[in-house]
């Protein structure tokens, strides 16, 4: 039989095993829970102005991302944020708590390996090209600043 022929059928056999997704419920929930997150920071941000008045608008995004962060990481080694995460699939990677539950996740389940090859090595396995796209970007952009200034 042609291998073509074969990487075929067995296609067809996978796709008619995979689980048929109710589209717009999902759809629904990525939102209503995204939205919720987004909504619990910025409840966050403002109890943060309302207890600290003489913070700055700098300080107070900071201290809410800080507070955002851990709430995912925490939640991640509970196992309680990839139930959310099952439940609300795109919802709950709202950008620094998916991030953060991105770092976070391999840490924990691969923490049997050690300290060095389980926590170190398999936390940045996710995150590490994002922070070095990052890290990258922000230099061109800052040379390109940089470059602009002079002229």
């Amino acid at each position: 039989m042609d291998k073509n022929k074969i990487n075929m059928a067995y296609s067809k056999f996978v796709e008619n095993r995979l689980p048929k997704t109710k589209f717009f419920p999902s759809l629904l929930w990525a939102f209503l829970v995204g939205g919720l997150i987004c909504c619990i920071g910025q409840g966050i941000s403002d109890a943060l102005v309302a207890i600290f008045p003489s913070l700055s608008k700098d300080n107070v995004q900071a201290y809410t991302l800080i507070i955002l962060i851990f709430l995912a990481s925490f939640l991640t080694g509970l196992g309680v944020y990839d139930r959310i995460g099952a439940f609300a699939g795109a919802g709950s990677i709202v950008p620094i708590t998916g991030f953060s539950n991105s770092i976070a996740s391999p840490a924990v389940e691969f923490k049997n390996e050690g300290l060095i090859f389980g926590l170190c090595v398999k936390m940045f396995s996710v995150a590490g090209p994002v922070i070095v796209t990052g890290i990258v970007s922000s230099m061109l952009v800052g040379l390109i600043y940089y470059i602009v200034g002079l002229l």
